[in-house]
C-alpha cells in the first residue's frame, strides 16, 4: 500500500552554511565597522548578538537573505523580541523542526475531513499518510499545500 511521510525539517548544513556566510558579511561590512557582531547556534537556537538593535535588523536581513539563497524555509524560524542589555543586544531564534501534536492533530484532521479514501497516523513528530492509490496521495499533498499551515512541510519517504 502506497504511503508517504509529511514532516518538518531544516537542511541543518545549509543552515550552517548560511550562518558562516552571515557572520562573513557582517565582519566585511562598512556599518559594522568596529562592532561586535556575530551569530551564534547552539543546537536548535540560534543568537543574534551586536551593539545596538539596528545592527541586529540588519543581521536579521543578512541571514533571511542568505537562507533563501540555500533554500532553507524562514517560516521555521520563531524571532524573539530584541533584548538590549547595558550596551549590547542580542536576539534569540528559535528553530521548529518535527510537527508538534496539534499540528499533526490539525493535518489529520485536514485529510479526514476531505474524505479521501487514506489513513493518516502520526508517528512521533511527523505524520503517515497511506492509501491504496497514488492519486489520493497526490491529493492529500495537493491539499497540504493549499492550506495555510503557519509550518512549512516536506513530503517524504514516498513508498510504493
Amino acid at each position: 500500500m502506497p504511503s508517504f511521510d509529511v514532516v518538518s525539517e531544516i537542511n541543518m548544513h545549509e543552515l550552517a552554511n548560511a550562518l558562516d556566510q552571515t557572520n562573513r558579511e557582517v565582519g566585511t561590512r562598512y556599518d559594522f565597522k568596529g562592532a561586535d557582531a556575530s551569530v551564534i547556534q547552539e543546537a536548535k537556537v540560534l543568537t543574534l548578538e551586536a551593539d545596538n538593535d539596528f545592527q541586529l535588523d540588519q543581521m536579521l536581513n543578512i541571514l533571511y537573505q542568505k537562507m533563501a539563497k540555500r533554500s532553507v524555509d524562514i517560516g521555521n524560524l520563531e524571532v524573539k523580541p530584541v533584548e538590549i542589555t547595558g550596551k549590547r543586544a542580542r536576539q534569540i531564534i528559535n528553530l521548529r523542526q518535527g510537527i508538534d501534536k496539534e499540528l499533526a492533530r490539525k493535518i489529520v484532521r485536514l485529510v479526514k475531513d476531505s474524505k479521501l479514501k487514506v489513513q493518516a497516523a502520526i508517528q512521533g513528530d511527523q505524520v503517515r499518510v497511506s492509501g491504496k492509490k497514488k492519486d489520493d496521495l497526490q491529493d492529500v499533498v495537493a491539499l497540504l499545500r493549499n492550506s495555510k499551515l503557519d509550518l512549512p512541510l516536506q513530503y517524504t519517504n514516498f513508498r510504493d
